[in-house]
């Protein structure tokens, strides 16, 4: 089976490489980089102890405190951070600058691979969250390289997936070095899928240590004061195709009771901000975008967020937050950064991809499901009346961010052992 994985790879890679070149016609940089992950690029990486991957920017923003923890406590070991997306990459850039070395993660070859392990000689091999590489997991057990998926979650969607190739899921899993899994029940379904018990740990989700920059709090006043310091603001942040036309729906409505209502529209892919800003305009929405960098007037309806890195500004200066990839079948986002800053959070039917955190919320009191716009009209616009409603509801979610912390300490302590034995 792992010579026929290897084999489809291999047909795939022109196709692979097609697609690079259509979607940077959307994103130029998707341009760059391509000879990093096929491996010819004539100038490779630094040596670097550990090599960290994150696919894009929620997972770059996820590692963030442990990049920052690793970088303190081992000052000489040098880090490289692959991500997959240019976004990813552009985020990684902004947070850390040239702290940390940046490459574009190789597609799953074993040649590409060994090549730059070759030139890294890392210690330490740490995926995020969800990235399960077949050859790259085999690659580093022949060359007794650790590697630990971290903060690790898996759906039951994602895990009916890979039970589809039962045997060759069984045997990639168990050479994984450490699971360490956000819930109990992503662990349950690692060690279903074939994963050895005894490397599997339930540290929780890194996601609640996220510490937001001392800067954050005047950034969001700045903006607060462009978009007006009285009028309700909702967000509806990381969006996906399909789901702009459900939102503004329910602005429409909102608008009808709260008359300056303003909604600040955050698409999840930089790619798509033309076309929802077209989107707008065909609503009818009076529009400012986030580049045009001007006030908005007191009849603009819907402010664009289109720039990269910037939702948790919006959402440290909002009244209340809707969190995207959940009324389509994306199976959602992350909540907890609406959380933390005090807001009332509404959702979509599809959160398999936040399963745990969002019941977690919902059953705190400190989020709400909606189906669809009608009940996201009637939520969001009886938080935007109701300021001690919304500040109840708030509050339950920074107590939920509080009670969880601790995932980062954790990790990082298995991490460090995995350093000292090798293992």
């Amino acid at each position: 089976m792992e010579r026929l994985y290897s084999l489809v790879l291999y047909l795939l890679l022109p196709l692979a490489l097609l697609r690079l070149f259509w979607r940077s016609l959307h994103l130029p940089a998707y341009r760059s980089g391509w000879r990093e992950r096929v491996g010819l690029d004539a100038e490779g990486p630094k040596p670097a102890g550990v090599w960290v991957h994150a696919v894009s920017v929620g997972e770059v923003q996820a590692a963030l405190p442990l990049l920052k923890a690793l970088m303190e406590g081992h000052p000489n070991l040098g880090v490289l951070v692959t991500t997959t997306t240019p976004t990813g990459a552009v985020r990684l850039r902004e947070l850390l600058g040239e702290r940390v070395a940046h490459r574009y993660m190789p597609y799953d070859l074993g040649p590409i691979l060994r090549r730059l392990l070759d030139r890294l000689a890392p210690r330490l091999v740490v995926v995020m969250e969800t990235e399960i590489w077949p050859n790259l997991i085999a690659v580093c057990e022949q060359r007794g390289i650790p590697l630990v998926l971290a903060n690790a979650r898996l759906s039951a969607r994602s895990a009916a997936g890979y039970a589809r190739f039962g045997a060759f899921t069984a045997r990639t899993l168990r050479r994984i070095s450490l699971i360490a899994a956000q819930s109990e029940a992503d662990a349950s379904r690692f060690i279903a899928l074939g994963a050895k018990p005894e490397r599997v740990r339930v540290t929780g989700s890194v996601k609640f240590d996220v510490t937001p920059p001392a800067s954050l709090r005047d950034r969001s006043e700045a903006i607060r004061r462009l978009w007006g310091s009285t009028r309700p603001v909702w967000v509806a942040g990381s969006t996906h195709e399909g789901e702009e036309e459900a939102v503004l729906a329910a602005h429409e409505r909102i608008r009808r009771e709260i008359p300056d209502a303003l909604l600040v529209l955050v698409p999840r892919h930089p790619e798509r901000f033309p076309r929802v800003a077209a989107l707008v305009r065909r609503h009818r929405f009076s529009l400012v975008a986030r580049t045009e960098d001007r006030p908005c007037a007191a009849d603009t309806a819907v402010f664009l967020g289109d720039t990269m890195g910037e939702l948790a500004v919006y959402l440290g200066a909002a009244d209340a937050a809707f969190i995207g990839g959940s009324l389509v079948g994306v199976g959602g986002h992350n909540l907890l950064e609406a959380a933390a800053a005090g807001l009332p959070v509404a959702v979509g039917p599809h959160t398999f991809n936040f399963a745990e955190i969002t019941e977690l919320l919902v059953e705190r009191g400190a989020a709400v499901r909606v189906a669809g716009p009608e009940a996201l009209a009637e939520v969001m616009g009886g938080w935007l009346a109701d300021a001690v409603e919304r500040s109840r509801i708030g509050e339950c979610g920074r107590r939920v961010v509080k009670e969880n912390r601790g995932a980062l300490k954790r990790l990082l302590d298995l991490l460090e052992e995995r350093l000292a034995t090798g293992r």
